[in-house]
């Protein structure tokens, strides 16, 4: 080996050993698979006896822009969407350095031993640049993505509302059909992602940090008002006295707030995600929740309503990606754009003017 070779960052994988979890033949296998073509129900078949390969490249075709990629990602959904709908979505959301991806992965892991299948939905924030993931969650949740019963899909959130993916609603869908009967949805946790992530799951969850200034922003209105449990989260060692604090006053401020249409009174937990501890109450509350609104028949109602909203959104989408492809309109918005500049036209006249070419 040459010097320059040596110092060459594209060398680097000769020297990097194979994945230790798997075999070399199932390495091969998957290897073999991803260079295949598949058609649309060819893919499905593999979908839904719960291939994650298959799975991974459904995903793909959903989230491509390419007219000839949407039309075999209809054609997927519209089969796979009878086998879905027997999963609990569960929203997770917090600010960054809360520990959403160690409480994940810790969460994911317990559940697995409990003989569950977790896929995790993970919005990653977009590079301004380059436009891709720039946190990278699987390498964030190195032992949950070893696991043969979970299934983690980072995707970059780029423009789409509040951050979270174009196409995380569909994923779920897929993902339901694969077999996987608990999905993860984690949020960027800024902006208005929250809103979105709450408007395609079932259960809320807020993580917290104490002693981080963080309590006060909790009582205030929004974000607590959507959560169906408050979790105080790193609630170990030095910070443990902080964390019951904490979870005092979350259980007051939770008390000001109106009932919820579900029936469900949301709790405050302790957890370590670190330590494993307080993750096994977590799920067992999730459990009395999903009991309950199905009892109530709140459950089913909620995703009906989910599903009209997500039909008015998918129309927005449309209606907006069509009006900016029309060609007539491509070439006025350069016409109105340079006369905003030049303060000959305000930018409500230019916007109606511009809507009345279709």
């Amino acid at each position: 080996m040459n010097k320059k070779e040596g110092k060459s960052a594209l060398n680097e994988s000769k020297n990097k050993p194979e994945a230790r979890n798997i075999s070399n033949a199932s390495a091969q296998r998957i290897r073999s698979f991803r260079k295949k073509k598949f058609s649309a129900d060819e893919l499905v078949e593999q979908l839904l006896q719960g291939n994650k390969t298959a799975l991974g490249r459904a995903i793909t075709l959903i989230e491509s822009n390419q007219k000839k990629h949407q039309q075999q990602a209809n054609i997927i959904l519209e089969k796979a969407l009878p086998f879905s709908q027997k999963s609990i979505r569960i929203g997770i959301t917090g600010v960054p350095g809360v520990g959403k991806s160690t409480f994940i992965e810790s969460f994911g892991s317990f559940l697995i031993s409990k003989g569950k299948k977790v896929a995790v939905l993970a919005v990653d924030p977009s590079s301004s640049v380059s436009h891709g993931s720039i946190l990278g969650d699987k390498t964030r949740m190195e032992n949950l993505v070893k696991e043969p019963d979970a299934f983690i899909r980072p995707s970059p959130s780029g423009d789409s509302l509040g951050g979270v993916a174009r196409k995380t609603r569909e994923s779920i869908v897929l993902c339901e059909a694969a077999g996987f009967d608990v999905i993860l949805i984690e949020t960027v946790g800024v902006g208005q992602s929250e809103t979105t992530v709450h408007s395609m799951t079932d259960f809320f969850l807020l993580l917290k940090l104490s002693g981080a200034g963080d309590e006060l922003q909790g009582i205030k209105r929004g974000i607590v008002e959507m959560a169906d449990a408050i979790v105080i989260n790193k609630a170990d060692g030095e910070n443990l006295k902080a964390a019951r604090d904490a979870k005092l006053e979350f259980s007051r401020a939770l008390q000001l707030y109106p009932a919820k249409e579900s029936g469900w009174k949301p709790s405050v937990k302790l957890c370590s995600a670190l330590l494993n501890e307080g993750i096994e109450d977590i799920w067992k509350m999730i459990s009395d929740f999903r009991k309950e609104v199905e009892e109530n028949k709140f459950f089913f109602k909620n995703r009906q309503e989910q599903n009209k909203f997500w039909m008015y959104q998918t129309i927005n989408d449309y209606l907006k990606n069509r009006f900016y492809e029309n060609e007539t309109v491509k070439k006025a918005l350069k016409e109105q754009l340079k006369l905003i500049e030049e303060n000959k036209t305000t930018a409500f006249a230019a916007a109606k003017y511009l809507l009345s070419l279709t």
